[in-house]
């Protein structure tokens, strides 16, 4: 009803509790309160009108993605990328053959990186964070009552 020029509600009830007496008490006060406010600073209520271009061209904002392209590196997708990789593998492999390691190597990163963003990985490796270290199914511990390690000895009875 807040957004509909006429402000009209309508409740479907057998009869009228309590509460819905309340709720339409308040919402009748409010709205008295409101129209003293549009009143005294000449607004009038309007319904919002708005193309739906509009609404479609904010939604699908976000829709888009622009990926920046190496101009260094030919850009290529599928067959072409895999002919480019194994063109560079050879180059690797004749540049070892050479002795040219640092250009082999060279090779290799950016086979490697090429052949990780084709299938969507990140272009580092992450390692796990190292946290301290469990003795979770380790032999002679066992957990008891509040997450405490008890030794045990042969039989499964605890050690004093």
């Amino acid at each position: 009803a807040a957004r509909n020029v006429d402000g009209r509600v309508i409740l479907y009830a057998d009869r009228i509790t309590g509460s819905m007496e309340r709720a339409m008490n308040e919402t009748a006060r409010r709205r008295e309160k409101q129209e003293e406010y549009n009143a005294l600073h000449n607004i009038t209520p309007t319904t919002i009108r708005r193309n739906i271009g509009d609404i479609i061209a904010h939604v699908s904002q976000g829709d888009q993605v622009t990926v920046p392209i190496d101009d260094d590196r030919p850009h290529m997708v599928g067959h072409n990328l895999r002919a480019y990789i194994e063109d560079l593998e050879k180059q690797m492999r004749k540049a070892a053959s050479d002795l040219e390691f640092e250009t082999a190597g060279r090779l290799r990163d950016e086979i490697r990186q090429l052949e990780n963003d084709e299938l969507g990985l990140p272009s580092h490796e992450q390692k796990a964070p190292l946290m301290g270290r469990s003795n979770e199914g380790k032999p002679g511990t066992r957990k008891t009552r509040f997450g405490k390690q008890a030794k045990m000895r042969m039989g499964g009875k605890r050690s004093r």
